[in-house]
């Protein structure tokens, strides 16, 4: 009988936790989802590593875990959409090589969840690519794959026509299509157009979208954006080629990137380590020319320039007045369309559940360009909390921490 008596008590105490139907409770967060036109204080629940439910009022009692989120903002994991992350051992060199970072290293603490490599590799070193980082990587890595089959080796192996080939690039992307979203021409040096060709007639067939970085200098830019497709991606855009200011003439933003924009070529930031001035993001803000994406061209000698991190360059926009909740849509559904992967960025019942919290610090802050030129500025964004899959990845303040003060009995 005393045996009965214990298993109903012990039946009694578990009855509130069966109600306890939610993994992660995110409450009280001003919640800005841009496409899903959502930007108010609101309630998500979390299960399985899927958004469950999203309301104005979820009680706590429903979760196992309840992080409050009052006085945050809260978001879809951020995307970067220009990275390098082809992390190796080999020296002087960005694929496979000690010029890569590792994803995990630097993508949650800045609330990112997805990153996309930008043409480190090629069909050819991919597999070791995804052997070795994508395959291991707690953050999402996504690629655009090098027209180059070596990939970023540097010249002039890079450079190689031989080595630039449609069929093996076509073919590798449609192995990987979960994980290959374009392919990317860059640092070529010469007057031919026979790489930007083939890079753009892979994409085509693929069906994917070619990124430019480098911009082919020796090539002119008019020529180069009126060659570029719908949907194409143009990196480092408040950066020069050749010392000149691509962007601008004469103070205004030319009339070529205008009608580029109009047909439907994006224009990605690729702050990296020498890509971002002040000198033309200050009067191209100024006539409405506003990044698509904030892509941040992370590499060993741009984290510790002025580049820094994502959220540093999204905080440089925020002081040059880019509205809030254009600078959420552009680092989180944009670059999400921009790869095609509607299933990213944004926060909706049954999507993958990588969400993002932020404070806006307020106070004196310094951002410096890439020319060593600095703006101050009275809000920096910092990533509080940084959920993937379902699971927090971040967490700087203890948010979803037991205050020890509380449960220690000392």
């Amino acid at each position: 009988m005393r045996f009965l008596w214990q298993i109903l008590i012990f039946c009694f105490w578990l009855q509130p936790l069966s109600g306890q139907q939610y993994d992660l409770l995110i409450k009280d967060g001003r919640v800005i989802d841009p496409r899903n036109n959502v930007n108010e204080v609101i309630d998500i629940a979390i299960s399985s590593g899927l958004i469950e439910k999203i309301a104005p009022e979820i009680a706590a009692e429903e979760a196992k875990l309840v992080v409050d989120a009052t006085h945050l903002l809260v978001t879809p994991g951020l995307i970067d959409i220009h990275t390098h992350v082809f992390v190796g051992e080999k020296e002087n060199t960005f694929a496979g090589g000690f010029s890569s970072v590792s994803p995990d290293d630097f993508s949650f603490k800045a609330g990112i969840t997805t990153v996309v490599d930008a043409g480190t590799s090629g069909w050819r070193s991919f597999p070791e690519f995804k052997k070795k980082v994508i395959d291991r990587s707690q953050t999402r890595v996504l690629a655009f794959l090098n027209i180059s089959g070596a990939g970023m080796i540097g010249a002039p192996e890079e450079e190689n026509l031989d080595d630039m080939e449609v069929a093996p690039t076509v073919a590798r992307i449609k192995e990987y299509p979960e994980i290959i979203v374009g392919t990317k021409i860059g640092h070529y040096r010469g007057n031919n157009w026979e790489p930007f060709d083939l890079a753009q007639a892979a994409g085509a067939e693929a069906n994917v979208p070619m990124i430019l970085e480098c911009h082919l200098p020796e090539l002119p830019l008019e020529q180069v954006l009126n060659k570029m497709r719908a949907g194409d991606i143009f990196t480092h855009t408040y950066g020069a080629v050749n010392d000149r200011a691509w962007l601008l003439k004469k103070g205004l933003v030319r009339p070529e990137v205008w009608e580029a924009r109009r047909k439907g070529v994006y224009f990605d930031v690729g702050h990296g380590g020498g890509s971002f001035h002040y000198s033309l993001a200050v009067p191209a803000l100024e006539q409405g020319f506003f990044p698509d994406s904030f892509g941040t061209d992370l590499h060993r000698f741009s984290m510790n320039a002025g580049m820094k991190d994502m959220l540093n360059v999204m905080s440089k926009f925020l002081n040059l007045g880019m509205p809030l909740e254009m600078i959420v849509e552009r680092a989180t559904w944009v670059p999400a369309k921009m790869i095609k992967r509607p299933d990213l960025g944004h926060i909706s019942p049954g999507a993958v559940a990588d969400v993002a919290v932020f404070s806006i610090q307020e106070g004196n802050f310094g951002f410096v360009d890439s020319g060593g030129f600095m703006m101050s500025g009275e809000k920096k964004l910092q990533a509080e909390l940084t959920v993937r899959n379902g699971k927090i990845v971040w967490d700087l303040n203890g948010l979803a921490a037991k205050d020890f003060l509380k449960t220690s009995p000392h």
